[in-house]
């Protein structure tokens, strides 16, 4: 559970989550019985507690297979992630057992958070907070992401990305947009952050 919220709490900021960045999304009866991403957090919630009794690691493994099988969406019961996160469509997505995600962080289709090393320790993305990662990036090793950043789809990150920049291309190159943070689109479509790579 999330910084003394309650189980039902959190669940409902997962569903105000998912309809806040999906403008396809009409209501939370929808987004709760029809939305992939919310079912694969719901089920990492569940098993991401089961993990931290070291009794109950396989259960919580077994439970993130079983979601992993419905929605397509592997998030390992070891990561830690933030509240009100989204992950949109979601088929494809793979969170890592020491990935870190802030609050209020978007992911969309195909996205790796990846390991670079098969040593033991951190090896897996930290992600701020309010970071968008577009279709198909992969953010790979023990990187930072920070505030406010955004992924274009289909990059490949292996090096730390500042507050508020934007990261593209492959391997990704680092751009800090003219407009200041809040003057951008909190929504824009980070595929559309090719263009930055021209």
């Amino acid at each position: 559970m999330a910084r003394g919220r309650g189980l039902l709490g959190v669940l409902s900021d997962d569903l105000d989550a998912a309809r806040a960045h999906d403008p396809a999304a009409r209501s939370r009866l929808e987004v709760a019985l029809a939305y992939p991403g919310v079912h694969a957090l719901w089920a990492y919630r569940a098993a991401h507690r089961l993990w931290r009794v070291p009794a109950m690691r396989l259960p919580a493994r077994l439970l993130s297979q079983l979601a992993r099988a419905a929605t397509g969406i592997e998030i390992h019961p070891g990561a830690r992630l933030g509240q009100r996160m989204f992950i949109d469509h979601g088929m494809g997505v793979v969170i890592g057992e020491t990935a870190v995600v802030g609050d209020d962080v978007m992911l969309y289709h195909g996205v790796t958070l990846g390991g670079r090393s098969l040593s033991r320790g951190k090896r897996h993305p930290t992600l701020g907070d309010r970071v968008t990662v577009g279709a198909g990036a992969k953010v790979l090793g023990p990187v930072w992401i920070g505030d406010d950043a955004q992924i274009g789809a289909n990059a490949v990150v292996v090096k730390d990305v500042p507050a508020g920049a934007v990261a593209v291309g492959i391997p990704a190159r680092v751009r800090v947009p003219k407009a200041p943070v809040a003057e951008r689109s909190r929504n824009e479509d980070p595929s559309e952050l090719i263009e930055y790579s021209i």
